[in-house]
């Protein structure tokens, strides 16, 4: 099996979210935002390809017909605070591999390329991402996402998924956290 490249790539010093949106908005290619930092974003496999399209037409098929919307590769999520009124360079801003919106689309601004109420987020996992998948990107769609209700990680080489459930208060707090790991068919790990 191809390794799939979406390896982070530092481009330079620090920039704003407003530098960031200029840049990714105006560039053939994706650029992720992580407290000021841009980081390229590199191609994906085949093997990548095929899961992701997989899993939205098998979500598409659940979706349809609700109020939630299936979004894949180009929609953007922002995680964190960005006041309007002063450039700011704390927070993230990436492309999940597939993000499933319920209710009105909420956006960063005008453009409506940058999500901000995400329900689900689905991760196809590589070598090179994994482990700031299950951690600090993690940690960021938690802590500044009140309207995502989980998170998935589905492996490429592997028949396995795991679920994140962060089930929310009222008031927005997480009040727990159960992660399960499902084991696929080992003949389908190629179709999700």
């Amino acid at each position: 099996m191809s390794e799939v490249f979406i390896t982070l790539v530092k481009t330079k010093s620090i920039f704003t979210v407003e530098d960031y949106l200029r840049i990714d908005r105006t560039e053939d290619e994706r650029y992720e935002f992580l407290d000021g930092e841009i980081y390229a974003m590199a191609g994906e496999s085949g093997e990548h390809g095929d899961i992701c399209v997989n899993l939205a037409v098998l979500i598409g098929n659940q979706v349809f017909k609700t109020p939630c919307r299936l979004r894949i590769k180009d929609t953007k999520v922002r995680s964190g605070m960005f006041p309007p009124k002063r450039p700011l360079v704390k927070g993230m801003i990436s492309y999940p591999d597939i993000v499933v919106i319920c209710g009105e689309p909420e956006y960063h601004d005008e453009f409506r390329d940058v999500v901000l109420n995400p329900a689900v987020i689905i991760e196809v996992l590589s070598e090179s991402t994994e482990a700031f998948d299950r951690s600090e990107k993690f940690h960021r769609y938690q802590l500044w996402n009140p309207t995502l209700t989980d998170y998935i990680l589905v492996s490429q080489d592997k028949p396995l998924s795991s679920i994140i459930f962060a089930n929310r208060t009222a008031v927005g707090s997480i009040c727990f956290m159960k992660i399960w790991s499902v084991n696929l068919p080992s003949n389908q790990s190629k179709a999700v």
